[in-house]
Formats: structure tokens, sequence, C-alpha cells
């Protein structure tokens, strides 16, 4: 089973950017979609971003034209862009990876995102 780890959470104001991370145990399949999920306080886990086969992107209505899910240089890492961050960002970020003929699913411990005004 692939392990995964986020790293890049932390505390930011309103209007700024982060970058977060996702790295994998293993290399990532190009084919194997991966995603990142967030869970808010007292909220249900929501889904953000996707990135799969030909580096096919999807996102939430909620972040789209803010957040930019990528491919990192290594073939293990997935990154989260985060650009003009709201208050109602604020969450557990979560990456996922998509079960298949590569394996079972897996999902990262998360990392915090805080938001401030």
């Amino acid at each position: 089973q692939v392990q995964l780890v986020e790293s890049g959470g932390g505390l930011v104001e309103a209007g700024e950017s982060l970058r977060l991370s996702c790295t994998a145990s293993t290399a990532i399949p190009r084919n194997r979609p991966i995603h990142w999920y967030r869970q808010a306080p007292g909220k249900e886990r929501e889904f953000v971003a996707a990135i799969g086969t030909a580096d096919y992107t999807s996102y939430s209505d909620s972040v789209k034209g803010r957040f930019t899910i990528s491919r990192g240089n290594g073939q293990n890492t997935i990154l989260l862009q985060m650009d003009g961050l709201k208050l109602e960002d604020t969450a557990i970020y979560y990456c996922w990876i998509a079960p298949g003929v590569w394996g079972p699913e897996s999902w990262g411990p998360g990392t915090q995102v805080t938001v401030s005004s």
C-alpha cells in the first residue's frame, strides 16, 4: 500500500498563498488519480482537486481559479498551489490516491491550513 504524507500547511492571512505537497512512498503512475480533500471543523470532508491521466485536472467550484494541482519534479510528489486564500479555506487538507490495478486506496494523515483575517 502506498504511504502518503502531506506537508506545507500553516497559518497565513487572507489573500496570501501556500503550497501543499503530497509525497508518496513510491513513484506514482501518471494514470493513477490523486485527489486533494479537505475537512473543516464540524463539516464533512470535501473534494478540492484531482489530477489523473494525461495530467487531467478538476477542481471544486469553491477553489477553481485560485488553486492549482500539479505534479512535482519527482515521480512521487503532487502539489497544491493555493492562492488568494480565504477564511473558508481553513481546514485539514488530505491527499488520497485512487485504488485500482496499482493497489488499494490510501489517505495521508493531513496537514492543517489556517487562514486568518
